[in-house]
C-alpha cells in the first residue's frame, strides 16, 4: 500500500477511496503476458499500485513493475485509462476503491524475474488464449484486461479472446 494511501487510509477507515492506479501488462517476444498472482486474495493479474502524491504516473508504473517482477520498463505505450464501476473493489481486509487505473503496455524490459514475497506468490507467463479464467483474475483487472484481448482479437482476426468472455 502507498504511503499516501495509508495516511488516507487512517483518516477515512474503511469508507471508499478515489485511487489513481499506475500498471504495466508485459509481453514478451511470444506474446505471452507475464502475470502475477496475489497474494492479498490468491487471483491472477497484472503488475501495479497507487500513485504517490507528486509522482509521474510513467514513474509510478516503472517503479511497481520493478518492485513486483524485477523487471525494467525500457519503453511503455498507453494500452489505457480505466475507470468506473468494475473497476470499484474492496480488498480482503475491507479497505475499499474507486480505481482510476492507467495501464501501459510493455515489450521492452530488462533485468531478471524476481517476485516481491509479500505480495506476489507466483509470476508465471500466459499465451493470451490461455489466460486464467476470468473468475480467477482479480476484479480491477478484467476490464483492462478484455481490452487488451479485444484489440489483439481485431489485429489477429479472431481468436485472441477466448477468456475475455468469463
Amino acid at each position: 500500500m502507498s504511503g499516501y494511501i495509508q495516511a488516507m487510509r487512517a483518516l477515512v477507515r474503511r469508507r471508499p477511496l478515489l485511487q489513481c492506479g499506475a500498471s504495466v501488462l508485459v509481453r514478451n517476444a511470444k506474446g505471452e503476458l507475464l502475470l502475477q498472482q496475489r497474494m492479498d486474495n490468491g487471483l491472477w493479474g497484472y503488475h501495479g499500485g497507487s500513485v504517490e502524491l507528486d509522482e509521474r504516473v510513467e514513474d509510478a508504473a516503472r517503479r511497481e513493475l520493478l518492485e513486483e517482477t524485477g523487471l525494467t520498463a525500457k519503453r511503455m505505450t498507453l494500452l489505457g485509462v480505466f475507470s468506473g464501476p468494475e473497476l470499484h473493489y474492496i480488498y480482503p481486509n475491507g479497505d475499499e476503491v474507486s480505481n482510476i487505473d492507467i495501464v501501459f503496455l510493455c515489450d521492452d524490459y530488462t533485468g531478471e524475474i524476481s517476485r516481491q514475497p509479500d505480495e506476489v506468490r507466483a509470476l508465471r507467463w500466459f499465451a493470451p488464449g490461455e489466460l486464467p479464467p476470468f473468475s480467477q483474475i482479480t476484479p480491477p483487472n478484467r476490464a483492462p484486461l478484455r481490452a487488451y484481448l479485444s484489440g489483439l482479437e481485431e489485429r489477429n482476426g479472431g481468436a485472441a479472446e477466448q477468456q475475455a468472455s468469463g
